[in-house]
């Protein structure tokens, strides 16, 4: 539990706030590739309460400036992308990537007015389809090392979706490896022929074993969660039978990313980037680390679940989340469909878009969460006395951010602990691209 003092310092992250002020240290996933992508690679971005434009410049660059013109304050949104940057069609003021005013067509020949004009950007970088923007003081950090942005672009892709709600409770359902078992419960397994890159699977004991069917019988995981550079590890034990364990390893990227095993050789990395206070993104990179992925596949089945250009998904809180009550008695336990993003979606949605934590009760499965949040404040708070945030390169230090390993495997069971290690390492070791995390 949370008091309103603390609740409202970790969510609001608009401008001048303090968990404002911390997120705009780290890279913030602002737009897919995907948005930018024709003849008029221009995009509206709302990001951590501020309205901004992404564009493509003429040399291939990207760009991330202010909404409103600083001349008389219309919309650059309808700009005019020709000589080197983003031109205003109200009195053809052009700005490049960086912000600066290169040309004011309707002042005198001789004027130098243009050079006293700095426009809001903020630096861009391309990663695996999403482009990130650092909107922070000073110089950007470096990208840490993790497998999403190591993987080459063929092994990786990339989507994102909308969520109506803030996003820290987007994120904590991420943390959360409880849940599951109920939350995404399905009375009968999916063929993983029809769930391309979300199946695990196992034959350890005999038989090959769907990941939903051990969530669906092991209900009561045991949680250990470890510091780390990156932020958090979580460990979910689920003990199978006498010689079998479960093992589940699930990651923060702090301040706003999880990195969770999806099948035995794909890994979601997803951030949950505030848009305002009361709704948010998520992003992810999925990353294989044996086979290409088949982006056009992967993005078909998206696209049957999310509309575009807003990226919002077709069951949502105007329709009850797609609420049936005889699928719920039948077939899922949610009665929600088969997505587990809608599932999400609902579990972080339907307590109001600023949930109110006062009211909560957490209980032993939310170790992680409380965690976090401890980490959360605390980092918040050091920024008053200087002191560096977590999970952020130190002076060349991106290669001890590297991994996080997200796994699942059935181990013996008093040897859990260097067997999902062992497995991460023989999938990599196999691997065309990954190289080793520790």
């Amino acid at each position: 539990m949370l008091s309103r003092e603390q609740n409202d310092l970790v969510t609001q992250t608009g401008p001048g706030t303090p968990a404002g002020e911390l997120h705009r240290r780290y890279w913030q996933p602002a737009c897919l590739v995907d948005e930018l992508q024709g003849e008029r690679p221009v995009a509206p971005v709302r990001l951590l309460g501020e309205d901004l434009v992404a564009f493509r410049d003429d040399r291939g660059r990207y760009g991330l400036i202010g909404r409103q013109c600083p001349h008389r304050g219309v919309d650059l949104c309808y700009g005019r992308l020709e000589d080197g940057g983003l031109r205003c069609p109200f009195h053809g003021w052009l700005f490049d990537v960086e912000g600066a005013c290169l040309e004011q067509p309707a002042e005198p020949i001789a004027s130098t007015f243009h050079r006293k004009i700095k426009h809001t950007a903020y630096p861009c970088e391309e990663r695996n389809g999403i482009i990130f923007a650092y909107m922070g003081p000073g110089e950007p950090p470096e990208f840490p090392e993790y497998d999403c942005f190591l993987a080459p672009d063929e092994f990786t892709f990339a989507f994102k979706g909308h969520i109506d709600c803030n996003w820290l409770q987007a994120l904590e359902v991420g943390i959360d490896p409880a849940h599951a078992s109920f939350l995404h419960r399905f009375f009968e397994d999916e063929d993983p022929e029809d769930a391309y890159g979300k199946q695990f699977r196992d034959t350890t004991i005999g038989a090959d074993t769907p990941m939903t069917t051990i969530l669906r019988n092991f209900t009561r995981p045991e949680i250990e969660v470890e510091e780390t550079p990156f932020g958090l590890r979580l460990t979910a034990l689920r003990r199978l039978n006498d010689e079998h364990m479960h093992v589940r390893i699930t990651n923060l990227a702090f301040p706003h990313a999880i990195v969770i095993p999806l099948s035995t050789d794909m890994v979601l990395t997803q951030w949950h980037v505030p848009i305002t206070d009361t709704e948010c993104y998520w992003y992810s990179i999925f990353s294989s680390f044996r086979e290409t992925v088949d982006k056009q596949a992967m993005r078909d089945q998206r696209l049957r679940l999310y509309t575009l250009p807003d990226y919002k998904p077709r069951l949502n809180r105007s329709n009850n989340w797609g609420f049936n009550p005889a699928e719920q008695r039948d077939s899922t336990y949610t009665g929600m469909g088969e997505d587990i993003n809608v599932h999400d979606n609902w579990a972080v949605e339907s307590p109001g878009r600023i949930f109110d934590r006062t009211t909560e009760h957490l209980g032993t499965t939310d170790k992680a969460i409380t965690s976090n949040r401890r980490m959360l404040i605390r980092a918040i708070n050091g920024l008053n006395s200087d002191e560096r945030p977590p999970a952020l390169p130190l002076n060349g230090g991106a290669k001890a951010l590297r991994g996080p390993v997200a796994i699942d495997t059935i181990a013996p069971a008093g040897e859990w602990v260097d067997a999902w290690k062992a497995r991460d390492m023989e999938r990599r070791e196999t691997s065309p691209w990954a190289s080793d995390p520790w």
